[in-house]
């Protein structure tokens, strides 16, 4: 058994990609991905830790992420779904939390914007938020409310006039402490149907307050927000927003991104582990020397291998055009659960520094809960698959 020093600078597989997927990118989409790594690399993992270690998000980021230009890179800028996800499993590797951030203002709030707003209300709207120039947020879930919410949102609009007045609340609302825009859903009291809304944060009635004691996504700024008889401008009522059918045209393509951030913090996981590996020494040698160190180190590769395989496979569906519901279910379903799983083998691999962020281990660990978590639980997504291939509802 060799037991040589390995050099951790040029490890084989440096990017994980154990397969080659990302040859399935033409040049130009390969060379931007090797361009967003090294900002990466650069401007995010350096101040990662200590951002979610003091719970703060580093709002000075923001103009250098506008200059890497990272909005809409599909529908804006023509690159393919599967560049996208690449792209934002890259992020995600580098930190959770600055994905997360960019998966609300791109995929939910900009998402909202491009899919569910008319061409008059997008020409006033899109410029500022491609350039993030103004930050947007994304309101569905509520206090009393998580996968119902479709069917039992509380929050209400009434129309008065040239204005639509709001009330209610919402809950973990990513940015909303500090975005500019927030898109509101709400009930319509008057068909009971739910319709989307672009709520400027300073109308009056508006509050939105920092969820604090998080051990997951810490960076990231969830709020609680409450709608005191906000009145919106009719102008702002999204036109194409005009039932939760319309707003789970949304939903199925943001549930495609967290299945790749679930790819990208395996990803991670297995970055941390096997450089721990490689570096630690035990009994004299490193610990990579040891069988079941490996076996560890290969199943969350495997893992990670696996789930960035399927995602491949529906990235290319969803270019086709041809991605379904209940596949968007089943990868997010599939994938947080191996990524639950990777990240667990990661943090048990480095023992008593898995426990600690200084080692990262605990960082990643923590925020896979999130992923495990939001748009749409594991349980819910399961239904979703299980009801597509039964034809059968258990959803109670």
């Amino acid at each position: 058994m060799s037991t040589a020093a390995t050099d951790i600078n040029n490890l084989p597989y440096a990017d994980g990609d154990f397969f080659a997927f990302e040859q399935l990118l033409g040049s130009k989409e390969q060379d931007r991905l090797a361009e967003v790594r090294d900002f990466l690399a650069r401007e995010v993992k350096p101040i990662a830790v200590d951002c979610w270690n003091r719970g703060e998000f580093p709002m000075e980021l923001i103009p250098r992420l506008a200059e890497i230009d990272l909005v809409s890179p599909v529908r804006r800028q023509g690159h393919s779904n599967l560049f996208a996800g690449i792209l934002h499993a890259e992020v995600t590797r580098a930190d959770t939390s600055i994905a997360t951030f960019m998966g609300v203002h791109d995929g939910l709030f900009t998402g909202s914007i491009e899919a569910l707003a008319s061409r008059e209300q997008q020409d006033a709207w899109l410029p500022d938020i491609y350039s993030l120039k103004k930050i947007g947020a994304f309101g569905l879930t509520e206090p009393l409310g998580g996968s119902d919410v479709a069917g039992g949102t509380r929050t209400t609009a009434r129309r008065d006039g040239d204005h639509w007045i709001l009330n209610g609340a919402k809950r973990w609302i990513g940015n909303a402490t500090f975005s500019d825009w927030v898109v509101i859903y709400a009930r319509d009291l008057a068909d009971n149907q739910v319709k989307g809304f672009l709520v400027d944060t300073a109308l009056p009635g508006f509050s939105a307050t920092k969820i604090e004691n998080k051990i997951s996504l810490r960076t990231v700024q969830n709020a609680d927000i409450t709608l005191q008889n906000v009145a919106v401008p009719d102008f702002c009522k999204l036109a194409h927003a005009n039932s939760f059918r319309d707003t789970n045209k949304v939903l199925k393509v943001t549930r495609l991104a967290v299945a790749w951030q679930a790819v990208g913090q395996q990803l991670a996981a297995f970055d941390v582990a096997r450089r721990y590996a490689v570096e630690r020494h035990q009994f004299g040698r490193p610990l990579a020397s040891f069988q079941l160190v490996q076996s560890q180190l290969v199943q969350i590769l495997g893992n990670a291998v696996s789930s960035m395989g399927m995602m491949v496979r529906l990235s290319q569906l969803e270019d086709a055009g041809q991605a379904k519901d209940e596949q968007s279910a089943l990868a997010k379903a599939f994938t947080t659960a191996r990524m639950r799983e990777s990240v667990a083998i990661g943090r048990s691999l480095l023992g008593g520094n898995g426990i600690v962020t200084d080692f990262e281990m605990a960082k990643i660990f923590a925020d896979a809960e999130a992923i495990y978590s939001y748009e749409g639980t594991h349980e819910v997504n399961t239904l979703v698959t299980g009801r597509a291939i039964t034809g059968v509802s258990a959803i109670v």
